[in-house]
């Protein structure tokens, strides 16, 4: 399937309507996610037409690449490379999800990332979470926590949120660091007067860690 043909179908499944509700989340895109998965599973694994599509420096059409390339084929210097062009919040995260983490650098580049600004930490940030919940062996915990109290009031907003999220998450799956986690989230208040859904855990790390605590002691077998 020629990218010209694709990027034609990309077209057609823009929608103004949802391009205005993106932009004031900082997106420039208007499709439909789930019409854009549809599209990939129609294409399947294709690296080379993945590259053509990122290199049209679209959202959409980076989004959809993240969707059909080989992982495993990137470089560390090519994945770095691309972080540092993304100005998409929601492609920088399908980016991490979809690309890095299935990977071969992830922990090549998580700490290098994570001292950088805006969505390059973000991304930094993000690696780090996950192996703050599903691989911490060999993590100084202490010295991520002194980092987060140092830096996490100033962050830019987008690096902001994912740090918080580290923060969060050492207290709910960390009980040996969990008070101190919930001081540093107290003294510093990010996220305090974040609106939440009813039903939703709220963003303000010493609610978030509480509530998360309290689900695993509830859950059957805890």
């Amino acid at each position: 399937m020629p990218i010209e043909e694709i990027l034609r179908e990309l077209a057609t499944l823009e929608d103004p309507k949802m391009r205005e509700a993106n932009e004031r989340r900082g997106d420039d895109h208007g499709v439909n996610l789930t019409h854009l998965r549809t599209l990939a599973k129609r294409l399947k694994t294709q690296h080379e037409l993945a590259l053509q599509l990122w290199a049209t420096g679209g959202t959409a059409a980076r989004l959809l690449a993240t969707l059909i390339c080989r992982p495993k084929a990137f470089s560390a210097a090519e994945l770095d490379a691309m972080v540092r062009d993304i100005r998409s919040p929601k492609l920088l995260d399908w980016f991490i999800v979809n690309v890095v983490k299935p990977g071969r650098h992830a922990e090549e580049l998580r700490p290098v990332w994570k001292d950088e600004d805006d969505l390059v930490g973000r991304a930094g940030w993000s690696l780090t979470t996950d192996r703050v919940v599903k691989n911490a062996d060999g993590l100084d915990l202490d010295a991520l926590l002194d980092q987060i109290e140092r830096e996490l009031k100033q962050a830019p907003d987008r690096k902001q949120w994912t740090m918080n999220h580290c923060l969060a998450e050492i207290g709910i799956h960390h009980p040996e660091f969990r008070r101190r986690a919930i001081a540093i989230g107290e003294r510093l208040a990010v996220h305090i007067d974040y609106p939440a859904s009813p039903g939703c855990t709220p963003p303000y790390a010493p609610a978030w860690i509480a509530e998360m605590v309290r689900r695993r002691e509830q859950a059957p077998g805890a």
